[in-house]
């Protein structure tokens, strides 16, 4: 039998039940003691003799107690391990030693001077020495022995790989690290044994080293003071005889190969003794990091598993076969040690005459320049990626100068070596530029670093990248703490980087970005309790997200100056208020705002951050606010200090304003609340005295009616408001107003009453007036026992000249005292809607008897069931052989439906006769093959079917019909939808034809073809009224036919579909919207009569066209961008756009591009408000400010900028929120007070801050006396090809009548278009019918962009030829009537060399994203190359491939904490996003191509691939999407100019509001502008008459 086990002579039982024990340990299933047991029990029938007498040996070592548990178990594995004991294991004595051969005993011989410290060695040492050396050389070693090692009594992790004999590598490397040269000393960096997966000695220690290239430099022939002189006694055991017979081996090469032959075939013994040969100074030497879980999971993999770990060093964890590690080169020449170095007179900064000496001048403080730093296995080692915070031990060489000096050249430094270890390093502020000041800590002292060593060079470039990136991060910050990740690589890829560093880009933040949080986080710690926490912002949660931060323990740095950083003023002034503004939050915040707080929940800490386990200071504001510190404990505000990092993220992420698919997901997934706003619940009184007072009024079968009734002795009479108990007690009692009384049949005395709303029951919740009351349309019968007693309810009058009231001082003389009992109202409240509306007027009574029992709010109900229920009139008198009796029209919902009247069906309502091919799409079909995991090792994670930007459920359009024939299947009365039925001709869509949808990517979207086809439907399947019409029949062009008035189409040609043919309309269906085109046909000749012609008007559909208005209102756009908003109510023909407010100089340029005539403000609003409310005229540059009447409609989106960090308010949130510009954008529609307001705002400003911002808001404008509603709008719902919900207010003057939100004009994804809002726990449902389905189809980014020329990565040229046609409707429309076609803008970034190398490699299938990247090395175009990414570590989660290979890329994935060691960067697959995506939905998306049939994300400020919207990328093209296909996926015409750099086009156009969003909501104010132009002509006429 041989010594080595051989795996594959095995039996197969056996080996499977090895993989499955290798198995279980990988996955922590069990412990290295259970699997040395098992493995063993396992091995030991088919053991050779060797190893069974070996593992009997460690037994007997264990049970004698020389052997620790711990230390006979890792010996033990690597017996069974390696299959064989690479040496015999050592007694205590000499009587076990056993001599084999010459060779082998000398090899023992050495082996046991090692480890028993025999003076054999210093013998050997000395007569070496003698033979080639100076006495004074022999001295020098013989102290650095002494002195110099680096033992630190702990065993260094060592694993018995055997797979390859290291012995001519390392001597070649061993020769290759040595310099030649006269003042060169031969040198072995530190642990060189440590290679090749060989495991280092742990005291291993470097002699002198390679000399520095230095002038002069003097040699150190006087006698040194050795360190027991200077500092303490050192015990004799800190002289290693193994160090110097390893060093004196050093001279000699056949010496070095015998030393790692040794090393090869030793096995470390116990290494107590190397523990008491450490350094006894009082010096402080930390701990080295000391994991013991590392060597459970090393193991020999299985042959089943074809993926080799590569071996990484013990102590620094850097890859051993990297071919970027780099060998320590040596020390510098006639280096001393670090004590020795700090006694020498030119680091001196005092006499020693000196009386007293200042505490911080105690502890020496020099520079270090040339410096290297490394660990005791001879590597150069990173010092800022975690080592010295995880306890590692490194040092670090170079020549010391005094703190005074500037020279960074060596000569006149002193050489030191072996300077710590490091016990922190940190970042001391800036030299007065943009070069960082960075310094070590050691126990003797701090030192300061200058310029490195040649080969440690690139390791500070990193630091420097890292802090140049880190300043560069909070000085942009400070600018705007609301920016985005977008924003945030737009200011990395301009900033002008140090000299020294190349451009930043995205890969460098995400490799630095611990690095960066930490100094993000430590620079919060230095802020006051009242600012922002810099963490918390957009753009650094979201680095926090992607890169995988952790807060668990704090980089130990010292903490930045804050006057380091230029911390810029607040870009916008303190808010400028009117008086009644300022009162409404004002009188909100005292009261309301503590009981908020009081009842919300307490935060949790998350433990595991350094500041969650800090005590409280006891000095901060909050901490002397705390009860414990004899304060109020008002505040509740933690320490300064405590400020937990990771909560602070989580609640500005819970009140994030914007939106995202997940949002979208949750929303559709919360149940319907549904509520009323008629009172819950009544309590009656028995014992309450109700007394009828006269007798009755009237008197029918089933009720007597009453004029008044005496209740606990108070009367009440019709038309009272009495006040009712709730069956809650916690309830405020109800409110109602006695509409009539009476006595039923049983004899019980009730009352009707209709029901006032409080305000607190309202939308309002706690911000409403206590005393304010709102009318609803509810009302019930109710008995007379539950009424408590009567109440005083006030209706206010708005004054004649509310209008210009705006911006005085608010009088209190009417104003109503909280009584309990005292109220008025002056509003309609939609509970469903939340829309408060000026009184409508009361409804006549129907009747003179009824009106005894009248009640205005059951005559309005009434009345809006008659308009819901349909009513069938003008009987033709026909019955057909069906039994059908026919009708010339049916009335509903205010339309009349007639003969000849085309309409909108539900999608489905027939069946087309030809089957449409299906869409054409690029399909991923790579999941139904068999994908190479080791090509692709990421695809795994698309598991689902999902992609985003997809249209595959959005729903199809209405169908259309032209109505035959209205009748119904009987003579009886008709009474609902059911009993009426309509014959209708088809009309197909271009994408019901047998072309598909190919032929509908090309035709109008309003174009349809007649069809002969009949169908027979229920009245319920209509669903609206359309306009078709033969389109010869029109004297216009189509285009301008369209656009006057909604829903209108046309056909020019009948499809056969049994032939699949188009072919010219029969005759009756070519008379369709012929109406008379006035071309003097007949004229004079017709022999119809007035009758005849009255009934033909009467019978004919009539066109309608978008109601004309006298004249537009005159606009001021506040916070107007590039003009979105302006531009689409001026294409509704709603307004004209007089005055604009922008900051920003390239959007306000963009602005006067677009609107000459408009006069465009550069200047703060709230300084224009001053001047405006002190009565100037003019602002500094002359421009002539609006006056009071002048402004007709005021539209704006106001940022949330400045208080957007927490899901609630507290004091100072609040208080902020006060001088918001919000606040601002109030006191301007307050001053002005326009006709109709407009606030448009991201989705989630209706439940921002738990909704009080909504609420704020609407109470400021109901206070003011407008009407006002608000709701959520779905941008692609209106013809864009991009999902964008939007927040959007209205307001209307006391007297107009407030718009409704319009109704979808195309469908939508509906999974985007969850457009109810929940506020309270009540769910606020759209205004808006069509909720399933639209008129068209909906906008695809094929019809959008398709006819765009190709362009490159980077194209900058601003103006060039279309190249092409237009292709899609939608093409033609957004093109416009140019008299010479230029297109535009059509530019795209210039994408980094790595970015746009991973661009390429996305396939151009749908749904293609990061996980489609191979991981390959690919060439860049800057002529580099990338790295392939490394799995090093098991995924839990996820397991391994199916080759058996590793899929985590961080020791995170085995349930550990992170290790900055494993961050790669410069590979094709981006390190971060495999790292973090079992936590962020597979980071779907990312790097995501548009596909052709679907439509764009959330347009945003700045496409990148890697921010908040990563699907950026063109279908097909290696590039990210152009300026001009963001300007189209907005819906602005190629017509419409921006001004600026490419990034600034990119964020006017983020910013905007899609033109055609503006337009559906100008078309909706222009019908209520009309209706009331209407109604007060009609007013005047009757004034006349």
């Amino acid at each position: 039998m041989t010594d080595v086990l051989n795996h594959s002579e095995f039996p197969t039982d056996v080996k499977a039940k090895l993989e499955e024990l290798e198995t279980s340990l990988l996955n922590g299933k069990v412990t290295t003691k259970g699997y040395c047991k098992q493995k063993w029990i396992i091995l030991e029938p088919h053991a050779p003799c060797s190893l069974a007498k070996q593992i009997q040996l460690l037994q007997e070592k264990l049970e004698s107690t020389r052997l620790s548990e711990t230390e006979y178990y890792n010996q033990m594995m690597k017996c069974l391990d390696c299959g064989f004991c690479l040496t015999k294991l050592e007694e205590d004595t000499a009587d076990d030693e056993s001599v084999q051969s010459d060779q082998s005993d000398k090899c023992d011989r050495e082996i046991r001077e090692v480890e028993n410290g025999s003076d054999e060695m210093k013998n050997d040492c000395n007569d070496t020495n003698s033979s080639g050396e100076s006495e004074h050389d022999n001295r020098v070693c013989h102290e650095e022995a002494t002195s110099g090692s680096f033992s630190n009594g702990k065993d260094v992790e060592k694993e018995a790989k055997q797979e390859k004999n290291p012995i001519l590598e390392l001597l070649s490397k061993t020769r290759h690290s040595r310099l030649s040269g006269p003042n060169t000393q031969p040198c072995t960096p530190l642990g060189l044994k440590k290679i090749c997966g060989q495991t280092a000695e742990n005291n291993f220690n470097p002699s002198a080293t390679a000399s520095c290239p230095k002038k002069g430099a003097a040699q150190n022939n006087i006698k040194q003071m050795t360190i027991t002189s200077m500092f303490t006694k050192m015990s004799n055991k800190r002289k290693s005889d193994e160090g110097l017979a390893l060093e004196n081996g050093l001279h000699e090469e056949e010496r070095n190969v015998k030393e790692l032959a040794v090393v090869q075939i030793s096995v470390d013994k116990e290494k107590t003794e190397a523990a008491d040969m450490e350094m006894h100074f009082e010096k402080k030497v930390k701990l080295e990091y000391d994991d013991p879980k590392p060597a459970k999971k090393k193991k020999v993999l299985s042959p089943c598993t074809p993926q080799e770990i590569p071996s990484k060093c013990q102590i620094c964890r850097q890859i051993l076969d990297d071919p970027d590690l780099v060998l320590y080169q040596g020390h510098p020449d006639n280096s001393v040690e670090e004590s020795v170095a700090l006694t020498d007179p030119k680091l001196s900064l005092f006499t020693g005459d000196e009386a007293d000496i200042h505490e911080h001048d105690q502890r020496p403080q020099n520079k270090v320049t040339y410096f290297s730093v490394y660990d005791k296995a001879g590597h150069l080692c990173p010092f800022d990626v975690g080592l010295i915070e995880r306890n590692i031990l490194l040092y670090f060489s170079g020549y010391m100068k005094a703190i005074y000096e500037e020279n960074p050249d060596p000569e006149g430094g002193i050489p030191t070596k072996d300077i710590g270890p490091i016990n922190e390093w940190w970042v001391a502020g800036f030299d007065g530029g943009e070069k960082a000041l960075l310094g070590f800590s050691t126990s003797f002292g701090e030192y300061y670093l200058m310029e490195p060593s040649e080969s440690y060079a690139p390791f500070m470039k990193k630091v420097n990248e890292k802090i140049c990136i880190s300043k560069t991060v909070i000085e942009f910050l400070l600018e705007d703490n609301s920016a985005t990740y977008e924003d945030l690589l737009n200011r990395l890829q301009t900033v002008v980087p140090p000299a020294g560093l190349t451009m930043l880009t995205e890969d460098n933040l995400l490799h630095h970005a611990q690095f960066v949080c930490d100094q993000v986080l430590s620079f919060d710690n230095s802020a006051g309790d009242i600012e922002d926490l810099l963490i918390t912002s957009p753009c650094m949660r979201a680095l926090v997200k992607m890169s995988g931060v952790t807060f668990s323990k704090r980089v130990a740095m010292r903490q930045a100056d804050r006057n380091t950083f230029k911390i810029p003023k607040t870009q916008w002034s303190r808010a400028a208020t009117t008086p009644l503004v300022e009162e409404v939050f004002e009188m909100f915040f005292p009261e309301q705002l503590d009981k908020d707080e009081s009842k919300a929940p307490r935060r949790r800490r998350c433990g595991v951050c350094e500041a969650c386990q800090l005590p409280d200071c006891g000095t901060c504001v909050s901490c002397r606010d705390m009860v414990k510190f004899g304060g109020a404990g008002r505040n509740k505000q933690c320490c300064v200090q405590r400020r937990c990092p990771n909560m602070a993220i989580q609640e500005a992420d819970d009140s994030d304003m914007e939106d995202s698919e997940e949002s979208l997901l949750s929303e559709s997934a919360r149940p319907d609340i549904s509520f009323t706003g008629r009172p819950k619940g009544i309590r009656f009184r028995e014992k309450r005295d109700v007394r009828w007072l006269g007798d009755p009024i009237k008197v029918d079968s089933r009720r007597k009616f009453f004029d008044a009734v005496m209740v606990n002795g108070e009367e009440i009479r019709c038309n009272d408001c009495i006040m009712v108990e709730p069956l809650d007690p916690s309830q405020a009692l109800y409110i109602a107003r006695v509409m009539y009384l009476f006595e039923n049949k049983a004899g019980a005395k009730l009352v009707h009453g209709r029901w006032f709303s409080r305000g607190c029951d309202t939308v309002l919740g706690e911000t409403a007036d206590p005393v304010e009351l709102f009318v609803i349309d509810q009302c019930e019968d109710f008995d007379l026992s539950a009424v408590v007693r009567k109440a005083t309810v006030i209706q206010k009058v708005i004054p004649n000249n509310w209008a210009k009231m705006g911006g005085l001082e608010v009088s209190h003389e009417h104003d109503i005292v909280d009584d309990g009992k005292t109220f008025s109202f002056q509003q309609l409240y939609d509970w469903m809607r939340g829309r408060f509306e000026d009184l409508p007027a009361d409804p006549p009574c129907p009747r003179e008897e009824s009106k005894y029992w009248f009640c205005v709010s059951c005559e309005r109900l009434n009345l809006e069931a008659k308009y819901l229920r349909p009513y069938i009139d003008e009987k033709l008198g026909i019955t057909n052989e069906n039994s059908e009796v026919l009708y010339g029209v049916v009335r509903l919902r205010g339309e009349e439906y007639r003969v000849g009247t085309s309409v909108f069906l539900r999608p489905g309502s027939f069946k087309f006769k030809t089957s449409a091919p299906v869409t054409v799409t690029k399909k991923d079909n790579s999941k139904d093959r068999k994908v190479d995991e080791e090509v692709y090792p990421e695809f795994y994670r698309k598991s689902t079917d999902h992609v985003k930007g997809s249209n595959v459920e959005t729903p199809e359009p209405f169908c259309v019909g032209h109505i035959k024939t209205i009748f119904i299947k009987s003579a009886a009365n008709v009474t609902s939808f059911s009993d009426i039925w309509i014959r209708v001709n088809k009309f197909y869509r271009p994408e019901n034809t047998h072309r598909g949808p190919l032929l509908s990517q090309q035709v109008d979207l309003n174009m349809l073809y007649w069809s002969e086809e009949e169908c027979v439907l229920n009245l319920s399947q209509v669903v609206g009224k359309c306009y078709v019409v033969f389109s010869e029949n029109l004297d216009v062009l189509l285009t301008e036919w369209t656009s006057r008035g909604p829903h209108r189409f046309y056909f020019s040609q009948a499809y056969n579909s049994i032939k699949q043919t188009y072919e010219e309309p029969p005759v009756h269906a070519m008379n369709i919207g012929n109406q008379g085109k006035g071309k003097g046909k007949g004229k004079g000749k017709s022999k119809k009569t007035q009758s005849e012609m009255e009934e033909k008007k009467k019978t004919e559909v009539k066109i309608v066209d978008w109601p004309q208005i006298h004249k537009r209102l005159r606009s001021l756009d506040v916070f107007a961008g590039c003009g979105g908003l302006s531009e689409g109510l001026h294409q509704s023909g709603i307004s004209d756009s007089c005055w604009a407010i922008e900051k920003d100089e390239a959007a306000a340029h963009a602005f006067r591009l677009n609107n000459p005539g408009c006069t465009v403000f550069t200047d703060d609003c709230n300084e224009l408000l001053k001047l405006a409310m002190n009565g100037e005229s003019t602002n500094d540059r002359g421009q002539l400010l609006p006056r009071k009447g002048e402004v007709e409609l005021l539209c704006g989106g106001p940022p949330c900028q400045g208080f957007s960090g927490m899901n609630r308010f507290n004091s100072r949130q609040y208080s902020l929120f006060k001088n918001s510009l919000i606040v601002s954008y109030l006191s301007y529609c307050d001053f002005y007070r326009p006709r109709f307001f407009i606030l448009e705002n991201v989705r989630n400003f209706v439940s921002f801050k738990r909704s009080m911002v909504l609420k704020l808001t609407l109470r400021c404008l109901q206070r003011m006396g407008y009407q006002c509603t608000f709701g959520v709008l779905q941008a692609g719902n209106y013809g864009v090809p991009q999902t964008r919900r939007r927040a959007i207010i209205l307001a209307a003057a006391p007297g107009e009548i407030l718009p409704i939100y319009p109704e979808p004009t195309h469908v939508f994804n509906p999974k985007a278009s969850q457009l109810s809002v929940m506020v309270d726990d009540k769910k606020f449902m759209p205004s808006c019918r069509w909720t399933t389905s639209a008129p068209l189809r909906t906008i695809t980014v094929r019809d959008a962009m398709s006819d765009l020329p190709e362009i490159r990565n980077g194209h900058k040229r601003e103006e060039i030829a279309y190249g092409g046609d237009p292709m899609s409707h939608f093409q033609r429309l957004i093109r416009g009537n140019q008299y010479q076609p230029v297109l535009r803008d059509h530019i795209c970034k210039d994408m980094a060399p790595l970015i746009e190398a991973r661009i390429a490699h996305i396939p151009t299938a749908s749904g293609s994203d990061w996980r489609d990247l191979p991981n390959i090395v690919v060439r860049l175009s800057d002529g580099t190359f990338t790295k392939k990414l490394q799995y090093f570590h098991h995924d839990k989660k996820n397991g391994k491939s199916s080759t058996g290979g590793l899929r985590g890329v961080c020791v995170c994935a085995s349930g550990k904490a992170c290790d900055p060691m494993d961050r790669q960067h410069n590979t094709l697959i981006p390190w971060c996003l495999p790292h973090t995506s079992n936590r962020h939905n597979q980071w779907a998306g990312l790097y995501g191509r548009l596909e052709w049939d679907g439509f764009f994300s959330t347009t945003v400020t700045n496409p990148e691939p890697m921010g908040k919207q990563g699907r950026v990328l063109h279908p097909e093209q290696t590039r990210v999407v152009s300026v001009r296909e963001c300007a189209r996926s907005q819906g602005f015409p190629d017509t419409y100019r921006f001004f600026g750099t490419i990034l600034d086009k990119h964020r006017q156009i983020g910013n905007a509001v899609p033109p055609p969003v503006g337009a559906a909501i100008g078309f909706e104010i222009r019908k209520c502008v009309s209706a009331v132009e209407e109604r007060r002509k009609a007013q005047s006429e009757m004034e006349i008459i």
